[in-house]
């Protein structure tokens, strides 16, 4: 076990990495920014090139900072969930949050084809994509939270959860059988995920409720560590099951629910991070865990949208392929070196 002046370092060294990162990938893009002219934009200072600031600052940094949100958020509820269900495979779309999202999705961009001169009305835009997606994730969490009212076993909560994605997926593979090719391209372009389309404003909106999950998060630390010990233990101390499940599954849902709304479904980030975390600080205590797999997940997910967008070049790669081609390799590496996963 590492000492508390250990951790402290590690942190330091995981914000430095996690700045250099974020500086790469403002760097990165369709149009060749000179590093020097890049730093003079950030610190306020004028450029000869108009367009170079306002790439950089309505573009790119957007795009970072979307970028870390999704990826310390995905890494968190990835984290909960194998803590909850004490199962490594375990991710944060593992209760169907992330189906219900696609099928949110679906159905506003697919569904309308089934109506008449429907797929001719406007709302049909990135907002209301996101909105959709919202609700299908918060309307599968609902479900999810009241099933979990009346089963007390974990795992018949995860088996029900894999059902209820492989419900929304049925329901999703009919819609896109009936779907016209415009439609269906347009649900394809959004399932390959991607951090580079929210202004602002939903920048803003994602940080916020990022933020409150994290915060039901470090609420659950203490519950999360007495899980790691088995359920009749944590109950002996007097934690309430029940009430300690349910605010573990909606900052899950919060963070998984949302991210893939606005972000597509990423995936891999949730399940790779919180054992790549797990091995390197050496420690199972969720104080320590949790802003660190946040860290990493938001380093790795920076990395991985710099790698997407090819150099000078207006094609970016599906950042789901490179979060793949990431995250398998480190999974494989962590079980061969240790020959299993901590648990």
């Amino acid at each position: 076990m590492k000492e508390p002046k250990i951790y402290r370092i590690s942190f330091v060294l995981l914000i430095l990495a996690l700045l250099f990162a974020w500086i790469l990938n403002i760097s990165s893009g369709s149009i060749a920014i000179p590093f020097k002219a890049m730093l003079t934009v950030l610190f306020g200072g004028k450029v000869d090139v108009d367009s170079w600031n306002y790439i950089i600052w309505n573009y790119r940094i957007p795009k970072a900072f979307t970028a870390i949100l999704v990826g310390g958020g995905l890494s968190i509820s990835g984290l909960l969930m194998q803590t909850l269900f004490r199962n490594p495979l375990a991710g944060p779309f593992v209760l169907g949050i992330s189906s219900g999202a696609s099928l949110g999705a679906a159905l506003l961009l697919m569904g309308t084809s089934l109506i008449t001169g429907f797929t001719s009305f406007t709302f049909l835009n990135d907002a209301s994509l996101a909105i959709a997606s919202s609700i299908g994730s918060f309307l599968i969490l609902l479900v999810v939270v009241l099933v979990a009212n009346r089963i007390k076993d974990t795992m018949a909560l995860l088996i029900i959860g894999l059902m209820f994605g492989s419900i929304t997926a049925a329901i999703v593979s009919v819609l896109a059988f009936f779907s016209d090719a415009e439609n269906l391209q347009r649900f394809v372009f959004w399932s390959f995920g991607s951090v580079g389309n929210l202004s602002a404003q939903q920048v803003m909106l994602l940080g916020g409720i990022v933020a409150l999950g994290v915060l039901l998060s470090i609420l659950s630390i203490k519950t999360l560590n007495t899980f790691l010990l088995g359920e009749n233990y944590a109950q002996s101390l007097g934690i309430s099951l029940k009430k300690s499940r349910l605010l573990i599954i909606l900052a899950t849902g919060l963070l998984a629910g949302v991210i893939t709304a606005f972000a597509g479904p990423i995936a891999f980030v949730g399940l790779a991070v919180p054992h790549l975390t797990r091995q390197i600080f050496d420690t199972m205590n969720h104080r320590v865990l949790i802003p660190a797999v946040f860290l990493y997940g938001a380093i790795l997910m920076l990395l991985c949208d710099t790698i997407a967008q090819l150099p000078n070049s207006a094609n970016v790669l599906p950042i789901n392929a490179i979060t793949s081609m990431v995250g398998a390799p480190v999974v494989i590496w962590l079980l061969v070196r240790k020959r299993k996963m901590l648990f």
